[in-house]
């Protein structure tokens, strides 16, 4: 799997023009690109054309786009990023909850989505998890458990370094906090739990970063959930 120039893209919209600007983009970007304009052809293009990665609107003529992205789950874990509509927060956190890697909204410009492009697939590609995360000034080894910021030890709670592993481990995507409350405390849990997060994110960012309130390692995605910023932190 390419995880540059040359990874082939995907592509499931029923809008021409869309059709039409994402494959001069991604073309320019030496991505080769397959397109469907159904969620079955998608389907079946996500089968036999073997992408390196799916680029899935949620609004399609013959079934939901979350249909879609399901039936691929089942067998596939190909990268996803869905297209939303800006104002459909549920079809965000829906999304991200039943497998998609992340999101654009529309109307979107071509420099974010390629960028989100490339951090999918770079993820995508690291394959089987490194002992060692790195992100400039800051470290994580997840064999020892142990947090480094500018060679320096970190101290974290058990809490605070579980909730710090599962985002780091995603960098570049967007956890929700159902995903975050699953992984960080078990199943059991309410959606009302969710300010249990905003502690514990507060109190990273106060260990983390240099101002807590101009976040550069953890953004908040309102009312979804956190990203580790990949590029940022690595910047």
């Amino acid at each position: 799997m390419t995880t540059t120039g040359g990874a082939r893209i995907l592509v499931v919209d029923d809008e021409p023009q869309i059709i039409k600007l994402l494959k001069v983009t991604l073309k320019a970007h030496q991505f080769e690109v397959l397109e469907a304009a159904t969620g079955e052809d998608g389907i079946y293009q996500a089968s036999i054309g073997r992408p390196d990665l799916i680029v899935l609107d949620l609004g399609l003529p013959d079934m939901p786009g979350m249909t879609v992205l399901r039936r691929i789950r089942e067998w596939s874990r190909t990268p996803v990023i869905v297209l939303t509509a800006k104002d459909r927060e549920a079809d965000k956190i829906e999304a991200l909850d039943s497998g998609a890697d992340d999101y654009v909204t529309k109307p979107f410009g071509m420099g974010e989505l390629v960028a989100r492009i490339r951090v999918a697939l770079r993820h995508a590609g690291n394959g089987q998890q490194e002992p060692v995360l790195r992100f400039g000034r800051l470290v994580v080894d997840l064999a020892q458990r142990l947090v480094e910021l500018g060679g320096s030890r970190v101290k974290l709670t058990p809490t605070e370094y579980e909730l710090l592993k599962v985002l780091a481990s995603n960098a570049g995507k967007v956890v929700t906090q159902r995903q975050l409350l699953q992984q960080v405390w078990g199943g059991h849990h309410h959606e009302s739990d969710s300010h249990y997060l905003r502690v514990y994110i507060g109190h990273l960012r106060k260990k983390l970063e240099e101002d807590p309130t101009r976040p550069t390692f953890i953004e908040t995605e309102p009312g979804i959930g956190y990203r580790f910023l990949l590029q940022d932190a690595e910047g």
